[in-house]
């Protein structure tokens, strides 16, 4: 398999081109020497882009780093400073670079939200939550109703801590909202459709007072815990479909 068959199986089933309004430049962000000829025999993946991971993907032996947050954000930027240590990581490992922002958000198969919407039990789920025209996140009710602690240790059975707990709404919880990474802003739209909590990666402190008058429940997660279930999931997939040899890099920021 080369590169450029891997992104086109890629987007076999994440469809960058349903997601016009995403600027993240979907899809190879940086290619290798050669996309058409070089055999592929091992991915890495990670949440984010940046020259420890190109790295330690490099070190690993992959030739491909597939990510949720790429280097290249819609505009026009120089390759200097921080942002030439990070593409020179690549260009110099012959690494080529995938990145998939919303599309990876949004997929009901492999995507963060319906991944932790899996992950807490969730039924009857289905898509919430608009961003720029595009739904992204998943919402749905819990077999049985649960308080915020127990949902929070659903939400990471592993032992990882949420960055914020606002338990400002019912005791009992049975319908939740999920948009994973930085919709802290987003709760509004959980409160509309009735929503007893929000799960969401990071809340600023511009939504604390609101939250709590709106009185809503709210997990925020941590901006990567949250989003380590998309990539995690294409990786099984590559797994399972293709047979090839793949590295989870798991460089938590704690944000």
């Amino acid at each position: 398999m080369t590169l450029t068959e891997l992104n086109r199986y890629f987007n076999s089933f994440l469809h960058k081109e349903d997601y016009d309004s995403d600027i993240s430049l979907n899809g190879i962000q940086i290619s290798n020497s050669k996309p058409d000829e070089k055999p592929i025999t091992k991915v890495a993946f990670a949440v984010d882009a940046c020259e420890a991971t190109a790295l330690k993907a490099a070190e690993a032996g992959a030739q491909v780093l597939f990510v949720h947050h790429g280097l290249f954000w819609g505009h026009c930027e120089t390759i200097t400073g921080t942002h030439y240590k990070r593409v020179a990581a690549f260009l110099k490992n012959d690494l080529a670079l995938i990145a998939y922002h919303i599309p990876l958000d949004a997929n009901e198969f492999v995507g963060n939200n319906f991944g932790l919407a899996k992950r807490i039990g969730l039924e009857k789920v289905r898509p919430f939550g608009k961003w720029r025209g595009m739904t992204l996140g998943a919402s749905g009710e819990l077999p049985s109703e649960c308080t915020i602690e127990e949902l929070a240790q659903k939400l990471f059975p592993n032992g990882e801590k949420p960055a914020h707990i606002f338990p400002f709404g019912k005791k009992m919880i049975k319908k939740v909202a999920i948009i994973s990474g930085g919709a802290g802003d987003d709760f509004s739209q959980a409160v509309k459709i009735g929503a007893d909590a929000y799960i969401t990666g990071e809340v600023g402190h511009e939504e604390f007072h609101a939250i709590e008058e709106s009185g809503i429940n709210v997990i925020a997660g941590g901006h990567y815990n949250t989003e380590t279930v998309g990539v995690q999931l294409v990786q099984k997939r590559l797994e399972e479909d293709k047979g090839l040899d793949t590295v989870f890099i798991d460089i938590p920021t704690g944000l």
